[in-house]
């Protein structure tokens, strides 16, 4: 069930309308911390990121090569989440909302896990299934300038799987989560049927709908886009995909990291992530993405406003449902 969590920075005080909030998205790669207001804008309303903080703890590693979370990585969790609800107190943060994917979805001592960081860290953990963590990211739709008649093929690649929503006039029409991950990749255990039920679903949804225009999201291809030089709004063309793709390959992990600039825990999955979107534009027939620069953060943050205002002043953009 989903529901507004109030931090402790709440002290009670009566405000008429805080629009700050705070999400944290616990992914197969990296734990993440969004802290953003929600500007009301006649049309629609947008998320101006105050603070972003993105911790490596990949337990994939772990999951993905063992079935579950180490001592190790469930320690470095609970560091984390402690720091990251002393950051919402610092920013004054009322609420706070805190979703785990893939990874934590699979770990089979997810539940002795999530009881030992919840009681240590203060924070409540919800592990959200493929279509939730998919609606979440996808309801970033109605906080961008995009042509709200239109349909879109939305492609979330993390560390652990890939979702894709076809997405009519604002609404969830088709989705499904796939077992194909950076993480889960450079571990070599992407499931072997995994490619073809993808490659089924686009194709499927090619015949039904004919060219599909697809809006990339994650850390990775925001990234590529960057590398690319592309200014915000213009599409990136599969082809220049393919170009930064072989581009950074050529370069030493090492390399990566030095000249590239390219955090460490993004210098090895950008790859992978390169080819799971070159595949997905493959297999529909894709030429161009859109990159609006959102995740499953800002989904989160978007949620937990309209729950609370946004069905006054914007009642056709619906609140995401579980």
């Amino acid at each position: 069930m989903n529901v507004l969590v109030r931090s402790s920075a709440d002290s009670g005080t009566n405000i008429a309308r805080d629009l700050t909030y705070a999400a944290i998205d616990i992914g197969s790669n990296a734990v993440r911390l969004l802290v953003g207001e929600v500007i009301e804008r006649d049309d629609h309303p947008i998320i101006k990121k105050q603070t972003l903080v993105r911790v490596p703890i990949r337990l994939g590693e772990d999951v993905f090569d063992f079935g579950s979370i180490g001592n190790a990585k469930r320690d470095y969790l609970i560091k984390s989440l402690k720091a990251f609800r002393l950051l919402t107190e610092v920013y004054g943060v009322p609420y706070l909302r805190c979703c785990a994917t893939s990874a934590m979805r699979e770990a089979t001592n997810r539940d002795e896990v999530i009881a030992r960081v919840e009681m240590e860290s203060g924070v409540h953990i919800e592990v959200i299934n493929g279509r939730l963590e998919a609606d979440l990211i996808v309801s970033t739709f109605w906080t961008q300038d995009l042509l709200k008649d239109l349909s879109y093929l939305y492609i979330d690649v993390g560390g652990g799987s890939t979702e894709l929503t076809w997405l009519e006039r604002g609404r969830r029409v088709k989705s499904a989560s796939f077992k194909i991950g950076t993480v889960r990749t450079l571990k070599n255990k992407v499931p072997l049927g995994a490619w073809v039920e993808m490659q089924a679903f686009l194709e499927d949804l090619r015949a039904q709908h004919g060219q599909l225009v697809a809006i990339g999201t994650g850390g990775n291809i925001n990234r590529i886009f960057k590398e690319n030089g592309n200014t915000f709004g213009e599409p990136l063309a599969r082809a220049d995909i393919q170009v930064q793709r072989d581009r950074i390959e050529s370069y030493s992990f090492e390399d990566r990291v030095k000249l590239l600039r390219l955090r460490p825990d993004r210098a090895d999955v950008i790859i992978p992530a390169a080819d799971i979107f070159l595949r997905v534009m493959d297999f529909a027939d894709i030429d161009e993405v859109f990159v609006p620069k959102v995740g499953l953060a800002d989904g989160i943050i978007y949620d937990l406003y309209m729950k609370q205002y946004g069905h006054v002043k914007y009642p056709k953009a619906e609140p995401v449902t579980s």
